[in-house]
């Protein structure tokens, strides 16, 4: 497994996500109310859009698209009798860095 930084641990909260970037690839944190910090690709898994200006109530990732909701602890769809999920990364914390198993990272796209 190759981890990669994401961010410190002080950049999520319980009760809140964050939508980051390592390299092309965009990583959603969601730390559920009760529950364990989690990583899953920063896509909605119905239509491939960046959830980027999705929101999380604590308990529920929404896509801000089609208004799809995804629970935070295992990222199943809990709004639409689907088996779409988001696509969980493995995650591990070391000092104050969280980092995360995305695969093999490519430089960000130079910007014109």
């Amino acid at each position: 497994m190759a981890f990669t930084f994401i961010c410190h641990t002080n950049a999520v909260s319980e009760g809140a996500m964050g939508l980051f970037q390592a390299g092309r690839k965009s990583v959603l944190l969601v730390w559920p109310q009760g529950g364990e910090l989690k990583a899953y690709r920063g896509r909605c898994p119905h239509a491939d859009m960046p959830l980027t200006d999705a929101t999380f109530n604590g308990k529920t990732v929404t896509c801000p698209i089609h208004q799809w909701g995804f629970d935070g602890m295992d990222g199943k769809c809990v709004t639409h009798l689907v088996r779409n999920a988001l696509h969980p990364y493995e995650l591990r914390v070391e000092g104050d860095e969280i980092q995360v198993d995305v695969g093999p990272v490519k430089a960000p796209r130079a910007t014109a």
